[in-house]
Order: C-alpha cells, then structure tokens, then sequence
C-alpha cells in the first residue's frame, strides 16, 4: 500500500479537509504520515470548526467531527515529520490540506515545504490539495501546465460578509482571494476550473452529487469541506490505479516557484 503525508500547520487546519482523507485513506489500507514545520509538535484544527462558527452553524459535520477525535488518538498523529527533512523518495503522495483561520499562514508561506510540494510534482506521483492547500501548490510554482480548482471567490467572499461583523477577518486569510492567487500561478487562465455553484449542499461518503473534483493527471484538486469525501475517493482511486500499472511517470525537472507574494499582497 501506498505511503501518504499530510503537511499541516501547528494549528487551525481545517477539520473535514484532513480528519475526512485521513479516514478513507486509512480504511483503504494506506500508511499516512504527518508533518509540520518542526518535528514532533502534533497540530490541532480550527476550533471554531468543532464548536461551530457562529452561533454554533458553519462549523464541521458530526461524522468528520468523530473522524478527527479518532485522528488525535492516534500515534502518527503526535510523531510529526519537519517539513524539512522530506523527500520525495519515501512517498507515494502528499495531500494538502487547507483551513483559513489565523495559524494557517505559517503553513501557507513555509519555504521548506515549497521546495519539497515542488520537487514531488515533479515526480508523476499523486499531488493532491484542497481549498486553501491549493495555495501551497500555486506558490511552490507546482500548476504550471494544470488544470486546478480551489476555494472559489464567490464562497469565500460569501462566508467573510456573513461572519465579518462577529468574527472580523476569520474568513480572509490574505487581502488576495485565494481564486486570484491561484489563477495568477496558471499556464493559461482557461486552466481554473470552478466547478458548480453552490453554498451549503456537500457530498458524503455515499453521495457525491454536490461534490466537485478536478483531476488532471497525478495531480487532484477540490475546492472546500464539502468536496472531501469525493476528493479522498479520488486520491484512492488514482494510488490504485497507479499500483496496477505498476509505475510513475518520468521525473521532470522541478518547476521554478512563481512570485506569489505579489497576489498575497503582505505576505
């Protein structure tokens, strides 16, 4: 079976994104690994996202609630990697998560796992990122020639005019929406994909019909919450696959990383 990692920040990923992939991946057999910036510090989600974000709606579902407190007791949970020390050799795929809050930023602007997320999409082995964690493959120079998605403008300007009044700028991570630093990283702009729209409907494990997947060869993007299960699935299949034909693609010479901070506006 295949071997995972999953980077994240010290705190305020978000729950569904990484408790949801974590599950299926691990149901299917596969070993995952965590890393952080420094070894050994176990990270810890968005706790607003437990407790429910405003007036207890908009926070995560009960099963990818139940999901995470299986994924805190577990041992690889507290036996992070540094993201420094990873290599492209000793994995079959890496999933980037997102989350918007606060203490994502270190995650989104660390150096060492630029240079590691575009070293391995160099490699033909399987990339995947969701909502925010789009940014990490967009700023480590990663999209050049593909298609992605990733947290539309229209959800996450939705979600800062329904929460700016209690909640300030919990819903703006950068002064850039993430859509327009992503679009900014791509080869051609027709290659943004923004799928449906849609605000509150989110697939599950048995329905994917509101859920929204772009896949453009080893390399598997999502856009938020609701599009978790259906991106696990998707990241499943293709380590499947992948184990049948018995190969990855040639390693390409690694993509130099494009100007982000100009999109990011302070960063």
């Amino acid at each position: 079976m295949a071997k995972i990692v999953f980077p994240l920040p010290d705190r305020d990923f978000d729950v569904t994104e990484v408790a949801v992939p974590w599950k299926l991946l691990t149901e299917a057999g596969h070993e995952i690994v965590f890393a952080t910036e420094r070894a050994g510090t176990q990270p810890a989600c968005d706790p607003l996202l437990l407790s429910g974000v405003l007036f207890g709606q908009l926070g995560a579902a009960p099963e990818p609630k139940a999901f995470y407190a299986e994924l805190c007791a577990s041992p690889a949970f507290a036996a992070t990697r540094a993201f420094g020390d990873l290599t492209v050799a000793e994995f079959d795929a890496v999933v980037l998560a997102g989350g918007h809050a606060p203490g994502m930023r270190p995650y989104l602007e660390n150096e060492a796992l630029f240079a590691f997320v575009r070293d391995f999409s160099g490699s033909g082995k399987v990339l995947g990122a969701i909502c925010h964690g789009v940014l990490v493959a967009a700023r480590a120079g990663a999209l050049a020639g593909k298609k992605t998605t990733c947290l539309p403008k229209y959800m996450e300007r939705s979600a800062y005019f329904l929460t700016a009044w209690k909640l300030g700028r919990y819903y703006r991570t950068y002064p850039a929406y993430v859509e327009d630093e992503v679009k900014a990283a791509l080869t051609r702009p027709e290659d943004f994909v923004r799928g449906p729209r849609t605000l509150t409907s989110r697939g599950t494990r048995n329905d994917a019909r509101a859920a929204f997947v772009v896949e453009d060869g080893s390399y598997v993007s999502a856009r938020w919450p609701g599009d978790a299960y259906l991106f696990a699935q998707k990241i499943a299949a293709r380590l499947v696959s992948d184990a049948a034909l018995g190969r990855h693609q040639t390693p390409s010479l690694p993509i130099g990383r494009r100007a982000w901070a100009r999109a990011a506006g302070e960063v």
